[in-house]
C-alpha cells in the first residue's frame, strides 16, 4: 500500500481519518486474527505440554589465599602470591582434568530417561536396581538400551541390534547375555507399579561426556570486586544439578590441597632419604669408638686438663655447628644437583642459617607453584609458562652461587676454629694422642646425633603441616536448585504465542497490501487523481447479472446503480432544448466491467421513465449481445455506419420487457475498419438523431488503451465515465486515465469504481447493504 506522507495531512482531522482508515484496513480481518491467536496460543500449550522441563542449581564459593597453610610452623617460609588470580581459578575450576574426575565420581557415562507418551525425560535413577559391569574407559561408542517393564519380566531392546531379551522373574543375573549392566527389582517398588512403562539407559564414552559437561557448568564471579565465584549447571534433573555441582566443589577443592601438600610432601621424602644415610654414619661411629677404646684400654680423660678441655670443649661446639652447616649446605647442594629439571620443588628449612639461600630456595618453589598452575589454565606453550622457565633457570644459578659462597665462608670460619682449637688442645699437650682420637670420634658422632634429631624434629614439623593443610576453598553455598523450571516458562511462552497470533496476520496482511498493485478503493483513486470526480462505488456481487429487469428492485446493487445514476445527472451539462444527453462509458482495459455499467446505467436512467438508448460501439469486441441472449452478428451499429440505406431504427431492439422506454442497438457484425467506420460522420448523425428522440444516450465504446476507437470519438460525448475495476485494475493504469483528462482527450470525465468489496470500505464507503425498508418482504 502506498503511503501518505504526513506533510500532505490539512488538518490533524484528516491524519486521523488516515489512521482510522489504516487501522479498519487491518480490522477487517478480525477472524483471521482471532484464529490466528488461539492457533499460536494452542500451540504454546503443546510446546509446554511437550518440551522438557530444565531446571538450574546454583552454588556460590571463595577462594582462599593460596599462601596459608604451605608454610612449616616455625618458618618464614611465604610466597610472593598475595592476590588470587579468578580468572585462573575460572579455567582449572572448568578444565578438562577436573570434569573429568566429576564424570568418573558420579558415573555420568550413564544415564536414564523415561519414555512417556509424547515426551521422554531424564530422570537421576531408575526404580529398579541396576548395576554397571563395565569401566568408563572401556566405554568407546555411544549406545542406547530400552528397557520395559512386563508382568512377566524385564524386556531389554539395545538400539545397535534391535534383538530383544527377555530377563524372566525381572533378574538378569539367571540369564546369559552380554549387556553392560545388570538388573534385578527393588523389593521396596511393587512391580504392578511398573507395568507397561518403558525407561531408556543410555552409554556414552567418558570423553564425550566430559565436554558435554564442561560446555554445561557456568563459572562466574559473582561482583566487581568479589573473590566469590558463582557455580551454574543445568538439566531435565534437580538431584543431578545438585550433585553435579556438588562434587565439582569437592574434587576442585581436594586437588587444591593437594597441591599445597606437595611441599610438605617432599621434604618428608628428602629428610627420609637422610635418615638412612645418617643411620649408617653413626652405626659405624660407634662401632669405631667401640673398638678403638677396647684397643686402647681407655675409659676417661684425666682430671688435671679439665680446665683446658672446658674451653677447648666451647671452641668444639662452635666447631660442631660450624660443621653441621656445612654438612647441611653439601645436602642442600647434591639435592639441587640431583634435580634433573625445574619441575621438582626444593627442601625448604632444613636449618641453613643463611638468609639469602633460604630466600632463593623459596623463590624458587613460589615459582615452580606458579608455573604448575599456569599450565593447567594456559598450557606449556603459555608465553607467561616460558617466562616462569627462564626465571627458574636464574633462581637455581643463583641457589649454586649462593651456597658456594657460603660453603668458602664456612671454610675461612672453620679454618679459624681450628686454629684456635689448636691453641686450647696444646694447653692440653699432656693429655695422651689415644686419648684425642677418642675425643675425634667423639665429636664426630655427636655432630651426626645432633643433625639426626634436627631433622626428625623438621620431618615432624612437616608431617603436622601436611596433616593440617587448610582447603583450597570455602563453600559458601551448597548447590540449590531453583523451584520452578527455567525453560520452558509458560508466561513468555504464552506472551509470545499472542505476539506472534497478533504479528504474523498483520504481517501477511502488510506485505499483502505491500505488494498489491491493485486499486482497491477510493483513497486509491483521488491518491493519485484527485482532480477527477468519482460518481459511483459498485458493490461487488458474485454474479454480475443485468439487476433492472425489474424497475422496482431494492436490492444492494440496484440502490447503487440509482446512486450512480444521480451523480452522473450531476456532471452532464444543463440539457438544450429538447436534446438529449450523451453518455460514453469506457475503461483503460477490457474486463473493467464497462459493458456491464452501461446496460445497468441505462436501465437505472429508464427505471424513472425517462427514454434511454444504448448503443454498444464496441465494434471489435461487443459484449451486450450475452447479457440480452441476442445473437452476436445481428444488424446494428456497424451496418449503419457501413451502409449509407440503412436506418439506425431498423437496428432497435427491445432487451427488457419491463423497460419499454428502454433501446438498445447492438455493435452488430465485426467490420475489418472499425475506426474508419466511426469517424466517417454517420456515428455523428445517429447521436444528434438520437437526441431529438431519447433523454439519455448511453455509449458502450472500447477500452482506451487497447485501440483508438474511443479516442476518436470521444468529443462527441456530454459525459464520459471511466470505469476502475477494484482488485483488478492496476494503480499505474490511472496514471494514463489521469493523462487523457489533463489533456482533455476525454471529455467531462468521471470516476466510476466497479466491484468494491463492502466490507473494505475503509472508513468512507456507503455501506450499500443499509437495508432502508421499503419493499422488503415481512
Amino acid at each position: 500500500m502506498s503511503q501518505v506522507p504526513e506533510s500532505s495531512y490539512k488538518s490533524d482531522s484528516d491524519r486521523g481519518e488516515y489512521i482510522k482508515r489504516e487501522v479498519q484496513k487491518y480490522l477487517q480481518y478480525w477472524p483471521w486474527f482471532v484464529l490466528s491467536v488461539i492457533l499460536a496460543l494452542v500451540a504454546g500449550y503443546m510446546y509446554l505440554r511437550y518440551t522438557p522441563k530444565v531446571y538450574t542449581a546454583n552454588a556460590k564459593i571463595k577462594i582462599l589465599n593460596k599462601t596459608k597453610g604451605l608454610e612449616l610452623p616455625s618458618s618464614a617460609f611465604v610466597f610472593n602470591r598475595s592476590n588470587i588470580n579468578l580468572e585462573n581459578e575460572i579455567e582449572i575450576l572448568k578444565s578438562y582434568r577436573i570434569i573429568e574426575n566429576v564424570v568418573d565420581r558420579l558415573d555420568l557415562t550413564m544415564r536414564f530417561y523415561e519414555e512417556g507418551n509424547v515426551l521422554t525425560t531424564e530422570v537421576s535413577q531408575l526404580p529398579f536396581n541396576i548395576i554397571k559391569t563395565i569401566s568408563n574407559d572401556s566405554i568407546y561408542v555411544s549406545s542406547s538400551y530400552v528397557i520395559e517393564v512386563k508382568p512377566k519380566g524385564f524386556e531389554v531392546t539395545p538400539s545397535s541390534t534391535g534383538q530383544v531379551l527377555l530377563f524372566p522373574d525381572f533378574e538378569s543375573t539367571n540369564t546369559n547375555h552380554n549387556l553392560p549392566f545388570e538388573l534385578s527389582l527393588n523389593e521396596a517398588i511393587k512391580v504392578d507399579q511398573l507395568i507397561g512403562k518403558s525407561y531408556v539407559v543410555k552409554f556414552s564414552s567418558i570423553a564425550s561426556v566430559t565436554k558435554g559437561l564442561k560446555g554445561g557448568v557456568g563459572v562466574g564471579v559473582l561482583g566487581k570486586n568479589s573473590d566469590l565465584l558463582q557455580l551454574s549447571f543445568t538439566s531435565q534433573s534437580k538431584s543431578k544439578n545438585e550433585r553435579v555441582l556438588n562434587t565439582l566443589i569437592d574434587v576442585f577443592n581436594e586437588d587444591g590441597i593437594s597441591d599445597r601438600q606437595d611441599i610438605s610432601r617432599r621434604t618428608i621424602d628428602f629428610i627420609d632419604k637422610r635418615f638412612k644415610l645418617l643411620a649408617r654414619e653413626l652405626d659405624s661411629i660407634e662401632l669405631g669408638i667401640q673398638d678403638y677404646k677396647q684397643d686402647n684400654n681407655l675409659i676417661t680423660i684425666e682430671s688435671d686438663a679439665q680446665l683446658g678441655i672446658s674451653q677447648r670443649t666451647l671452641s668444639e661446639e662452635e666447631l660442631f655447628a660450624l660443621q653441621n652447616q656445612m654438612t647441611v649446605t653439601q645436602m642442600l647442594r647434591e639435592s639441587v644437583e640431583n634435580q634433573n629439571s625445574n619441575t621438582d620443588l626444593l627442601p625448604a628449612n632444613i636449618g641453613l642459617d643463611n638468609a639469602s639461600v633460604n630466600g632463593l630456595v623459596s623463590n624458587y618453589n613460589a615459582l615452580v607453584l606458579e608455573r604448575d598452575n599456569l599450565k593447567i589454565s594456559g598450557g606449556s606453550n603459555n608465553p607467561n609458562v616460558v617466562v616462569l622457565e627462564s626465571k627458574l633457570k636464574d633462581v637455581k644459578s643463583n641457589i649454586y652461587a649462593s651456597i658456594d659462597s657460603y660453603a668458602k665462608q664456612l671454610e675461612v670460619s672453620k679454618s679459624q676454629l681450628l686454629r684456635k682449637n689448636r691453641k686450647y688442645s696444646s694447653q692440653v699437650y699432656s693429655l695422651p694422642a689415644k686419648e684425642k682420637a677418642i675425643v675425634d670420634i667423639t665429636r664426630q658422632r655427636e655432630i651426626k646425633q645432633s643433625l639426626y634429631l634436627f631433622l626428625l624434629q623438621k620431618r615432624e614439623e612437616a608431617a603436622i603441616n601436611l596433616a593440617i593443610t587448610e582447603p583450597s576453598i570455602k563453600v559458601v553455598e551448597y548447590a540449590i536448585s531453583g523451584g520452578a523450571a527455567i525453560s520452558p516458562i509458560p508466561r513468555s511462552v504464552y506472551l509470545l504465542a499472542l505476539l506472534a497470533g497478533l504479528l504474523l496476520p498483520a504481517a501477511i496482511i502488510y506485505i499483502r497490501h505491500l505488494l498489491d498493485t491493485k486499486v482497491n478503493g477510493r483513497e486509491d483513486v483521488v491518491e493519485r487523481n484527485s482532480k477527477i470526480p468519482i460518481v459511483g462505488e459498485l458493490p461487488r456481487v458474485k454474479d454480475q447479472q443485468l439487476i433492472f429487469s425489474n424497475p422496482e428492485d431494492n436490492s444492494v446493487q440496484a440502490e447503487a446503480f440509482r446512486i450512480l445514476s444521480s451523480n452522473v445527472d450531476y456532471i452532464l451539462p444543463p440539457k438544450v432544448k429538447d436534446n438529449g444527453r450523451i453518455i460514453f462509458s469506457t475503461s483503460t482495459i477490457k474486463g473493467e466491467g464497462k459493458t456491464y455499467v452501461s446496460i445497468n446505467l441505462s436501465l437505472s436512467l429508464s427505471s424513472i421513465n425517462r427514454r434511454v438508448l444504448l448503443i454498444g460501439a464496441d465494434l471489435r469486441n461487443p459484449q451486450i449481445h450475452t447479457h440480452i441472449l441476442e445473437e452476436k452478428h445481428k444488424p446494428g451499429l456497424s451496418n449503419y455506419l457501413h451502409d449509407t440505406d440503412y436506418d439506425w431504427r431498423d437496428a432497435l431492439i427491445k432487451g427488457f420487457d419491463k423497460h419499454p422506454n428502454h433501446d438498445i442497438i447492438l455493435s452488430g457484425s465485426i467490420p475489418p475498419n472499425p475506426a474508419h467506420l466511426l469517424t466517417n460522420g454517420r456515428f455523428k448523425k445517429l447521436l444528434d438523431e438520437a437526441r431529438l428522440e431519447y433523454d439519455y444516450i448511453v455509449v458502450d465504446t472500447a477500452p482506451t488503451i487497447l485501440v483508438t476507437d474511443t479516442m476518436l470519438i470521444s468529443q462527441l460525448a456530454d459525459a464520459t465515465i471511466y470505469l476502475v475495476r477494484a482488485n483488478y485494475t492496476e494503480k499505474n493504469l490511472l496514471n494514463y486515465s489521469k493523462d487523457l483528462f489533463e489533456s482533455g482527450k476525454l471529455k467531462n470525465m468521471a470516476y466510476v469504481l466497479n466491484s468494491v468489496d463492502t466490507n473494505k470500505s475503509y472508513g468512507y464507503g456507503y455501506n450499500y447493504g443499509y437495508n432502508y425498508g421499503y419493499g422488503s418482504k415481512e
